[in-house]
């Protein structure tokens, strides 16, 4: 399964991971991951297996933004490769998303 999400034992961590691609494709899933948690969390986004990501990935990135408070979010995206990493910075993303 290419996204996965656990919670902490504090229940105060979500931590959702994406494997291989991120597209359009994940969109259900994506959403799935992080739905019935509270927007309250802290979200880590582990993107340390992701080999590629889309505009629409970028899309649902800001659907969990939304969903996590919006300028009061709490979501760092960690481990993404080189590639990855560049996407996010064209975007401006880290702007909106701590970036490690």
């Amino acid at each position: 399964m290419p996204i996965t999400s656990s919670v902490s034992g504090d229940g105060n961590t979500v931590t959702i991971s994406i494997t291989g691609r991120f597209d359009f494709n994940d969109h259900s899933s994506f959403r799935d991951a992080y739905r019935d948690r509270p927007p309250s969390a802290n979200y880590l986004l582990d993107l340390s297996a992701t080999d590629y990501m889309d505009s629409s990935a970028l899309g649902m990135l800001l659907l969990l933004r939304e969903h996590a408070g919006g300028e009061s979010a709490k979501i760092s995206i960690g481990g993404s490769k080189p590639e990855i990493k560049k996407i996010l910075t064209i975007a401006n993303f880290q702007k909106l998303f701590e970036i490690r």
